[in-house]
């Protein structure tokens, strides 16, 4: 469902990102992992058609992001790293904005609200305006409008940023539930969440992939627990 062909992309003369491919299938949670600057949140922005790739491209459920971009952002959702929304809008506008956009009307948008309302916790501030929300909150609004439209991909980077323990519980079994019939990108920098959620896992650093391969593989292989994998690999790799 997602299949990314040497996506490339510098800023001025950092490269961000250099030439990465990679595929991801339906079922699939894929965990992109990497220290700060590393390129991930890069390469999720370009797959969501928010940042235009140097060269190279991707394919979004047989859409391609360039030449395709609307189609590629009616089949996937997508939660930024900074949880961008309207500060004066109320949560429960918010959503109906969102709902506006992505053409969901009438009875469907009932449905919709109904549906990710609980599955996101944030019943008690849907009246609430944006601005007022704590850090977590934000981010359950934020997860909530990538998820009202239902869609076959997801991209998160970082959906349990600022969540307290129990929300990060919830949020990782939300996942894992969803898996099942969908294919997500999480970009994360909490090990445990990887190991709680992914069944496949992507390190980078400098814009390249280091490593393209299972938790429990990368554990077994280097015989220690996947925040040494992790150090060990991002380290001597890029040195």
């Amino acid at each position: 469902m997602i299949s990314a062909k040497e996506l490339r992309r510098s800023f001025g003369p950092v490269i961000a990102v250099d030439g990465i491919s990679f595929d991801v299938a339906k079922g699939e949670v894929l965990g992109l992992l990497g220290p700060n600057g590393a390129g991930k949140s890069t390469a999720m922005r370009m797959l969501a058609c928010f940042l235009r790739p140097d060269s190279g491209t991707a394919g979004i459920c047989g859409h391609d992001i360039q030449r395709e971009p609307i189609q590629v952002r009616r089949c996937l959702g997508y939660l930024a790293e900074n949880v961008p929304a309207y500060n004066e809008m109320t949560v429960g506008g918010f959503l109906s904005f969102i709902c506006d956009v992505r053409q969901i009307k009438g009875g469907d948008r009932k449905k919709a609200l109904d549906r990710v309302v609980p599955m996101c916790s944030i019943e008690s501030v849907y009246h609430q305006t944006i601005e007022t929300l704590s850090k977590g909150y934000r981010r359950r609004v934020g997860l909530a409008q990538a998820l009202i439209h239902d869609p076959d991909v997801l991209i998160l980077d970082e959906p349990t940023d600022g969540l307290d323990p129990n929300q990060k519980h919830e949020v990782r079994k939300l996942i894992s539930r969803m898996s099942k019939d969908k294919c997500i990108i999480v970009s994360t920098h909490i090990l445990e969440e990887v190991e709680a959620v992914c069944s496949r896992t992507i390190i980078i650093a400098r814009g390249r992939i280091l490593v393209d391969s299972t938790p429990q593989e990368l554990k077994e292989k280097h015989k220690c627990s996947l925040d040494a994998v992790f150090r060990k690999i991002t380290r001597t790799k890029v040195a």
